[in-house]
């Protein structure tokens, strides 16, 4: 449905209309309105269902805006990608109006993602930062932790950014290892994921760990345990990869694949 081409040169269709992390309802539900022509401020974004949609950006929403996280709630799965897409590309616009090398006001380039300054050819691109997401297993228990930004009562899987010379591997013994205290042997890679909250690519594993025994940091995470299939707490939602990675385990602990 989504078409990563940039509708270059186009002067009417849809329009996703963003503001301080919020996106408008449009007319039909959907996060945008009826085709309509483009005012110059318009970013083209994508092709979505055959149609060109853009993107605008203001300084704040109204009443009948809905956060990033709602609109993921609401939609079907499908609109994912350009719901992802739509919220990091205005994240960078937003936020890289000036030329980080010189401090120059940049210009929007409309053929490709791209901020320009004129005073001295910097080029800046949105910015995707990868992370790791795993879920730890033992057996048919699942290791799920607790961040104190989580609403009441959640626990997920663990997650942190891939540091400079890092490879996804090692980010994912260190980040178990700093979070929990935990030593992991075999892992499996599942798929990845854009994670638009701001700009994040998980990199999705199953590992077994080592040991059972805890050791949380108290800063990044405030509680952690093992969890047998048959008793959960409220887990996170079913679009993120953190719910697709401890349903796939659920899954093969009813088949009886798990290790």
């Amino acid at each position: 449905m989504l078409r990563r081409e940039i509708p270059y040169g186009e002067s009417r269709g849809r329009v996703i209309r963003y503001a301080a992390g919020r996106i408008a309802v449009g007319p039909e539900g959907k996060p945008f309105g009826l085709i309509e022509p483009w005012q110059a401020e318009v970013q083209p974004l994508c092709w979505w269902n055959d149609e060109p949609v853009g993107l605008l950006i203001g300084e704040e929403g109204g009443v009948d805006w809905l956060d990033g996280r709602d609109w993921l709630v609401r939609m079907p799965e499908s609109w994912f990608p350009l719901l992802s897409t739509a919220l990091q590309v205005a994240a960078w616009s937003a936020n890289h109006r000036f030329c980080g090398r010189c401090g120059h006001q940049a210009r929007r380039l409309d053929h490709e993602f791209a901020m320009h300054c004129d005073h001295c050819g910097h080029r800046n691109y949105p910015r995707i930062s990868p992370c790791i997401i795993t879920l730890v297993t033992h057996g048919e228990s699942l290791l799920l932790a607790r961040s104190p930004r989580f609403p009441p009562g959640r626990y997920s899987t663990l997650a942190g950014f891939i540091e400079p010379g890092e490879s996804a591997e090692e980010a994912l013994r260190r980040e178990v290892h700093e979070e929990v205290g935990v030593s992991v042997g075999r892992m499996r890679y599942i798929r990845s994921q854009a994670w638009p909250f701001p700009h994040s690519l998980m990199l999705g594993y199953l590992v077994e760990a080592a040991s059972r025994r805890i050791r949380i940091d108290g800063h990044e995470i405030e509680d952690a345990a093992w969890f047998s299939p048959r008793k959960l707490p409220k887990l996170p939602p079913l679009y993120s990869i953190s719910r697709e990675l401890i349903e796939l385990h659920l899954a093969e602990v009813r088949d009886g694949r798990q290790n």
